[in-house]
């Protein structure tokens, strides 16, 4: 591809996240009643850190989903070996603020790991990732050797009827779900439900049996997130999951903070430019009753800042 054509494929991708406020996934559809509670709330416009300060005060704080206490585990995608520009793991400026979000509302402790593509010790370090978490006051665990996950079954699954998670997922209180929007090239997209491939150690068993369908078996376990919190601040357009260069991102300084993450893997399809029906996974979850994919029937707050 010429330069000048990638320029105007990277800009129309960046008036998307624009759009997106005004025609698709950020907008409100229906009267917002006093008292109404959100479903979701999208931010643009400012650092991933101020943005969920502000995002989360909309959905009632953090202390919505974190009691004093309790242990909290923060899922980032931390899968790659590159700096936090080249965006393919989450932004660490939003990990960080999260995990004090947390700890100031009373958590006991605060973990993050990610099984990760890369080298563990070197994604850890080169994401950003580890620094900041461990700034803020989390605990930064491993998750390199099987003797850190423990296998569960999958009731309903097709494909995935059992896998091995790792134990913090299994034993915290809350768990807290934070991806990076990107391009994959495999499912098109990935994003809140494909970050669960972080949290179980046999991926090769999902890319080899049917890799949307192991998405959506897995979002079929009782341990799912009590919040997705989709970083879209610098967002990989191609080439992903890993991206090659700067000239795959743009930067489209958004955020999405949402309960439900098929509503919240939809309204992410929206920022990249992606027909959501392109993305295999999304309509598999919704049909099965695992969110809502119909985003014009949800109460979502917009800002702008």
């Amino acid at each position: 591809m010429r330069r000048r054509d990638f320029i105007k494929k990277s800009a129309g991708a960046g008036m998307v996240a624009g759009a997106a406020f005004s025609i698709g996934g950020f907008k409100s559809f229906r009267a917002v009643k006093e008292n109404d509670k959100y479903d979701m709330v999208a931010v643009m416009g400012g650092n991933p850190d101020a943005m969920f300060d502000l995002g989360i005060q909309e959905l009632g704080g953090i202390g919505t989903f974190v009691r004093k206490g309790q242990t909290v585990v923060v899922k980032p995608n931390i899968g790659w070996d590159v700096i936090p520009e080249l965006a393919a793991n989450t932004n660490p400026l939003l990990v960080k603020r999260i995990i004090e979000h947390c700890l100031k509302a009373g958590a006991k402790d605060v973990y993050v790991f990610d099984h990760t593509i890369d080298n563990g010790v070197n994604c850890y370090k080169n994401s950003g990732i580890e620094k900041a978490a461990k700034s803020a006051g989390a605990k930064v665990v491993p998750a390199i050797s099987e003797k850190y996950f423990q296998e569960v079954e999958i009731p309903g699954g097709i494909k995935l009827k059992k896998t091995k998670v790792h134990e913090l997922i299994l034993e915290a209180d809350v768990f807290i779900n934070v991806p990076v929007l990107k391009d994959h090239n495999s499912t098109r997209m990935t994003c809140c439900l494909k970050n669960m491939m972080g949290v179980v150690w046999d991926r090769g068993f999902w890319h080899a049996n049917n890799l949307n369908q192991c998405i959506v078996d897995y979002a079929l376990f009782h341990k799912k997130p009590a919040l997705n919190i989709i970083d879209c601040y610098n967002v990989l357009v191609k080439h992903g999951p890993q991206g090659v260069s700067k000239a795959d991102v743009v930067q489209m300084k958004s955020q999405i903070i949402t309960t439900d993450w098929v509503a919240g893997d939809t309204a992410a399809s929206k920022m990249l430019g992606v027909e959501t029906s392109r993305i295999e996974y999304i309509p598999m979850a919704h049909k099965l009753g695992l969110g809502n994919m119909e985003i014009d029937q949800l109460n979502i707050k917009r800002i702008k800042m």
